[in-house]
């Protein structure tokens, strides 16, 4: 069953979303060689509460921290832990907030100080395609025109596209239909209709799409341990330009 959401609703979304991008912001502050990851997680949960607002991951199907933090070849779903992040690191953190009942969700692929150029070539790639994908999700277009926008982007770069992992729809449950994959055909899948409300989140690795589960039971990696990229936005369809309920700013500014 697919959600279409009143005005007011994306407002509320809104609000949830801008706290999650908030939040990730102010850890941009923090990112820096010799934090672990769980000071990361500390300040995260304070933060969100400090906020009126609930961390969504934490319990979430028994996930035990506030934040997911994947460093460097870990895909998603690393969970925070004594690991010192050391300079060349990347850091994808993955935060959810809920608040008047209404989840936020957005991702981002931090660089601890200077890394690699082509790894900071995976970065730019990866954030560009989400951006990609975001335009083409629009009142009209299907799903898979948003999969297959990501898709083209990171493989004509020369990079791959986790398959078994993918976007979503966002509201009052974490995760809601319909699934948004960051690969596909034109013109296929779901039909976006005004008023839905979908995460878009590309995941790409550096060397091939295979990926496994650590022994940790949430924690997926790249089965070739090559470095693996993270970003996502949640957004509001519309007729014409997507409304981005989320954003980067906060952590480039």
């Amino acid at each position: 069953m697919i959600s279409i959401r009143t005005a007011e609703e994306i407002e509320l979304l809104r609000e949830s979303n801008l706290l999650v991008s908030k939040t990730l912001g102010e850890l941009k502050k923090l990112i820096r060689p010799g934090v672990t990851t769980n000071e990361l997680d500390k300040f995260a949960e304070e933060y969100i509460r400090d906020n009126n607002a609930k961390p969504g991951f934490l319990g979430f199907n028994g996930y035990p921290k506030t934040l997911c933090t994947s460093v460097n070849e870990q895909v998603v779903h690393g969970i925070p832990s004594d690991y010192v992040i050391k300079e060349g690191d990347i850091v994808s953190i993955d935060c959810g907030v809920l608040k008047n009942g209404y989840y936020g969700d957005t991702a981002y692929t931090f660089n601890v100080g200077e890394v690699k150029p082509e790894v900071q070539k995976l970065l730019q790639v990866t954030r560009e395609s989400l951006l990609l994908g975001v335009q083409a999700a629009v009142h009209g277009a299907r799903v898979g025109d948003v999969g297959f926008t990501i898709q083209q982007y990171c493989e004509d770069a020369g990079y791959s596209v986790v398959r078994e992992l993918v976007g979503h729809g966002l509201g009052t449950n974490m995760h809601e239909a319909p699934e948004v994959p960051n690969y596909g055909k034109r013109g296929r899948g779901p039909k976006l209709e005004e008023g839905m409300v979908i995460c878009i989140e590309p995941m790409i690795n550096m060397g091939k799409k295979e990926i496994i589960q650590e022994n940790d039971g949430w924690t997926i990696r790249t089965r070739d341990r090559m470095p693996s990229a993270h970003f996502e936005l949640a957004i509001a369809i519309r007729k014409g330009e997507p409304d981005v309920l989320s954003t980067f700013n906060y952590i480039e500014q």
